[in-house]
């Protein structure tokens, strides 16, 4: 019972995070001048990646896929719903570049950290992450804001400098969560101890 709730709360974090991001990413953060280089979305986005980094330390690979497949399924449903303006050709192309990039990075993501999970605790999930943000971030900026006034470029560094940050950050809670949810995985504990 524990094992299918963690995975639904997972699942369920995962499409709303997409879907908040989606929404996120079309505000740019109107502070110190940084409206040309970042947007709202690099702040909640990364954390989709500690989603699939539990999952895949907790289930595996397979199951990991499926909370990617789950996440990106019903993210797409909610963006389109709410966030996607249908008359605005930015904001189909926004849907569109989120859903391919979101979906490529994240197999990617599930993918090097199954290779890498017999490391220290936190080399998969990071070098997962750093690779997983760098191709998501470029595939969504180009999909999304090629050939449009949107300063895309720019927005995509300081998107993946957060990005890089955000991954760093993220393995403190998903240090702390693997404690919580893998207490008795005595190989696991070894290694995080």
């Amino acid at each position: 019972m524990l094992r299918s709730k963690l995975f639904f709360v997972l699942a369920i974090s995962m499409a709303g995070l997409v879907a908040i991001s989606n929404f996120l990413v079309q505000f740019p953060v109107n502070y110190f001048e940084m409206d040309s280089i970042l947007t709202y979305a690099a702040f909640t986005y990364p954390i989709t990646f500690l989603i699939t980094d539990l999952a895949n330390r907790k289930y595996g690979k397979f199951i990991a896929r499926k909370i990617v497949y789950l996440g990106f399924f019903t993210g797409v449903l909610l963006t389109l719903y709410f966030s996607t303006n249908f008359k605005d050709l930015i904001s189909i192309r926004i849907a569109i570049g989120s859903g391919v990039a979101f979906l490529i990075a994240q197999l990617l993501d599930v993918n090097i950290f199954d290779i890498l999970r017999k490391k220290l605790w936190f080399i998969a999930p990071l070098a997962s992450s750093l690779i997983g943000s760098m191709v998501d971030t470029f595939l969504f900026f180009s999909i999304s804001f090629y050939n449009t006034e949107v300063p895309w470029i720019s927005l995509a560094i300081g998107d993946f400098i957060v990005k890089i940050l955000m991954s760093m950050l993220m393995l403190i809670p998903f240090r702390m969560l693997l404690k919580k949810t893998i207490p008795s995985d005595v190989q696991l504990s070894v290694r995080l101890y």
